[in-house]
């Protein structure tokens, strides 16, 4: 068969570790089946080496590989003021791939419900799956800086709305047909020209789907208090990235959340949801488990080998049933081990 291709940017902080136990994982899946996983510089330690947070070869690479599979990004060192953040490399990145949908799956494991500090009752049944936009908002806007002041620039295009709505629309056919829209239209132009485009798309195009409208400081709330009613979120840039990072909660820890992003092919971007953790890097502590699930969120949705990304599925599914808990779960696990504990569950 022909070799699929994967960059590996394991980037900084727990990057590297969490990341190349995903490649583990993937590769003892896999079995007979090729899969070329190429390692490629990126982040902040780039920076340092190189001069630039995304290389010119990491650059060309991710041009022409199947899918990436992303470490994190940021590092404990306190860059120069006019020295760009390494985060811009990553806002390079998702640009370059046109991975305008992120894609986080938020699902509480029953055997985790402890480590929430959510009562049980509020988290069974809870199957989230938020649509983040991703390469346009308050991120990707103009910026200015002057000694006594400064400005971010939220710019949403009709299409930029368009886009991700739909993708948002059709995950949710497949699911309960429900899409929550999340947005500030009672302060915000873009939120209101976001929510106007959102109720057209549905109306005109997915009219089997219940759409509820949301703000985003009501969401927050009812986040908490009644995340089972969620079915598809589907909200802009910056929204996406505080409210997931909040839902990480109801899962025990950001250690269990994957994430992908897509565009119109089936090139992604997959990546844990949580930072580098410069604070615990080396320590060989880091929860894997969101990595790994991205990994397997790779296989499905970028090479399409649905079977072997449910094999890891199943394998996290039972290693955490089995209590194999890294420290941010309030167990003594270390990252290797728990590695090994699902690739030995694989079957």
């Amino acid at each position: 068969m022909t070799n699929k291709r994967v960059a590996v940017l394991s980037g900084d902080g727990i990057g590297p570790e969490v990341t190349h136990a995903a490649v583990a994982v993937c590769r003892a899946a896999l079995d007979e089946q090729s899969v070329e996983w190429i390692e490629t510089p990126f982040g902040n330690q780039a920076y340092l080496e190189q001069g630039s947070a995304f290389p010119e070869e990491s650059v060309q690479l991710c041009d022409e590989v199947d899918a990436v599979l992303l470490g994190a990004v940021g590092g404990p060192e306190e860059l120069p003021p006019d020295v760009p953040r390494p985060e811009k490399g990553l806002l390079s990145l998702r640009r370059q791939l046109s991975a305008y949908a992120n894609l986080r799956p938020v699902k509480p494991h029953p055997a985790l419900f402890d480590t929430s500090p959510l009562r049980a009752e509020r988290l069974e049944g809870v199957d989230i799956l938020f649509v983040r936009e991703l390469t346009g908002g308050i991120y990707f806007g103009a910026k200015e800086r002057t000694e006594d002041s400064a400005t971010d620039t939220c710019v949403y295009t009709v299409g930029e709305v368009e886009r991700v709505v739909r993708k948002a629309c059709e995950l949710a056919m497949g699911r309960k047909k429900k899409v929550t829209s999340v947005d500030k239209k009672n302060v915000l132009e873009t939120s209101r020209l976001w929510s106007a485009v959102t109720e057209r798309v549905v109306r005109d195009e997915f009219p089997e789907i219940e759409l509820e409208s949301l703000l985003v400081d009501a969401m927050a709330m009812h986040l908490l208090s009644r995340a089972r009613d969620f079915d598809v979120v589907v909200t802009e840039n910056m929204f996406g990235d505080i409210l997931t990072d909040e839902a990480s909660m109801l899962a025990g820890s950001m250690g269990m959340l994957p994430s992908a992003a897509l565009g119109e092919g089936t090139r992604g971007l997959y990546e844990p949801i949580h930072g580098s953790a410069p604070d615990i890097a080396g320590q060989g502590i880091a929860n894997p488990y969101a990595a790994i699930l991205s990994g397997a969120m790779l296989l499905r949705l970028s090479l399409g080998m649905e079977k072997v990304a449910s094999r890891i599925e199943a394998a996290v599914d039972r290693a955490v049933t089995d209590s194999i808990r890294t420290p941010d779960l309030g167990g003594s696990e270390t990252t290797s081990s728990t590695t090994d504990a699902v690739i030995a569950r694989l079957d």
